[in-house]
């Protein structure tokens, strides 16, 4: 045998030595069915295809790992149970899928149940019943999703066990860390809710204090001392004319009142030549009857000039007949003025017009559909829309038509203005109670927080809080009803619950399903 036969039989020997340890071991080869399995039901699920799905079984023992449904996989002796919380188009629900040895079972292959504890409520016990391939559970998974669960599952006469803690929207808060920021815990519980009806408004003065002031005698000017948008006092000097029909009527009384005196002087006279029997009674009677003629016409001159608001006491100290001061006849403002120096004046031109600012109305402007509500006597609160004002007042009139145009109706709300901070032309808004309601849940309108969309308030539990999503009622802007999330007795943080929020935010809140 020569060296190339050699060769070629060595490889002869070698190739059936390879091939025959391939043939013997071909049947210990790892199947890769289940690892096919997993995927493909990964994919058809809607499942992220970059993810790697390794053998089910080895999860048994571990923390629950992601399934192919991309939910919490739990796993014992080969069979397995994946929990997702399920919520496209639908309220949170919980949908199971079953595997043994890595393979999808059927719904029906076993019963399983869930309890959900959560902080400050009782357990939650799901149900399930078998879909298409999924058991979807009889309850709603309230939000957050932070909640410690325990699955306990039927299968083959066996009973599994498993436990999960989820912390969603929670942060420990001790005591003193509260009283350092200031967060102030309430209770949840009944409340009488006030609804207020908001109205648009304008100040406007009070059309019963408004004086028009003319100079009830003619004349020409000859001095003015106030003007418009001045406040005045009652008695104050405004302007002064010169009058001669003044200088007359003081003439009359001056003259009349020499007349008196000197009637006065005769009837003593006269009097006691009676009394001694000098005179005859007729010429007592006489100067009797000139007296009471004096003095009619005296009251009369003097009359005249009272009605024209000339003080009797300074009648005699005016050297100037003619001179006449115009006064103010009532505290007030100025609104008006129409006078100037060397102007003539007719007696009933207005010249001023004094508004007294002391009380001002509320002009509000009322929709048909909202005149039942009002009454009047009825408390009402205004506040100025764009200065930091605000009054009480009554409501003192309702206007008894709505005008055709507009379909509103008028009411007024006095309002006390002694210091001055309402001022007609301001917008206002006017409040007013609309209707009382008790409501048996309720908590403060500043407790309420935004957090991933939800209206949520932070309940107290122990040294953590937990954000509550709410179903919210109705409102009296203190105080707002809730319909759903939180019970009567529940203590929430209220003043300052944004810093919850704040925090929350630093701890890194999810939303793990």
């Amino acid at each position: 045998m020569n060296k190339r036969q050699r060769i070629s039989i060595a490889v002869v020997i070698v190739t059936g030595v390879v091939l025959g340890g391939l043939i013997l071991g071909w049947d210990k080869a790892p199947s890769h069915d289940t690892l096919h399995e997993v995927h493909d039901e990964a994919a058809a699920s809607g499942a992220r295809e970059d993810h790697d799905h390794p053998a089910m079984e080895k999860r048994a023992g571990q923390e629950p790992g992601k399934g192919p449904k991309g939910g919490k996989l739990f796993i014992k002796d080969g069979f397995g149970v994946e929990v997702t919380i399920f919520e496209k188009g639908v309220p949170p629900q919980l949908r199971l899928y079953l595997y043994e040895n890595g393979k999808p079972l059927p719904p029906t292959a076993a019963k399983v149940t869930v309890t959900l504890s959560r902080l400050g409520a009782p357990a939650q016990i799901f149900n399930f019943k078998p879909e298409v391939d999924y058991l979807l559970g009889d309850q709603v998974v309230e939000e957050p999703h932070s909640f410690d669960m325990a699955i306990a599952a039927e299968h083959d006469g066996e009973t599994f066990r498993w436990g999960y803690s989820q912390v969603e929207a929670r942060v420990a808060m001790p005591d003193e860390m509260l009283k350092s920021i200031g967060v102030e815990i309430r209770a949840a519980g009944p409340a009488t809710l006030r609804l207020t009806l908001k109205l648009p408004g304008e100040i406007v003065f009070d059309e019963h204090t408004i004086v028009q002031v003319v100079p009830r005698l003619p004349g020409i000017v000859d001095a003015v001392y106030r003007h418009h948008g001045q406040h005045v006092q009652k008695g104050e000097v405004l302007a002064v004319i010169e009058s001669m029909m003044l200088a007359d009527l003081r003439s009359q009384l001056f003259a009349a009142r020499k007349r008196l005196g000197l009637a006065r002087i005769t009837f003593e006279r006269e009097k006691q030549l009676w009394e001694e029997k000098i005179s005859a009674k007729q010429d007592y009677l006489t100067a009797q009857q000139a007296l009471a003629e004096a003095e009619i016409a005296s009251d009369l001159a003097l009359s005249k000039l009272r009605t024209l608001g000339v003080r009797p006491e300074v009648i005699h100290q005016e050297r100037d007949l003619s001179r006449y001061e115009i006064q103010a006849p009532i505290p007030g403002l100025i609104t008006a003025k129409a006078i100037a120096q060397g102007q003539t004046l007719k007696e009933d031109t207005a010249i001023f017009t004094i508004a007294d600012v002391s009380t001002v109305w509320a002009q509000i402007t009322v929709y048909a559909k909202d005149l039942d509500v009002l009454k009047i006597g009825q408390k009402a609160k205004v506040k100025a829309t764009a200065i930091d004002v605000e009054g009480e007042g009554e409501i003192s009139y309702i206007s008894a038509l709505v005008g055709a145009a507009t379909r509103t109706a008028t009411a007024r709300i006095i309002l006390d203005n002694k210091d001055g901070r309402w001022r007609p032309g301001m917008f206002v808004t006017a409040e007013l109670v609309a209707e009382e309601i008790q409501v048996p849940v309720a908590v403060s309108v500043d407790a309420i927080q935004t957090l991933n969309d939800w209206s949520v308030v932070f309940g107290r539990y122990g040294e953590h809080f937990e954000a509550r999503p709410l179903k919210l009622g109705r409102s009296d802007g203190k105080m707002v009803e809730v319909l759903s999330g939180l019970s009567a007795g529940e203590q929430y943080a209220a003043g300052n619950s944004f810093i919850i929020k704040s925090e929350l935010g630093k701890a890194g809140a999810s939303h793990d399903h």
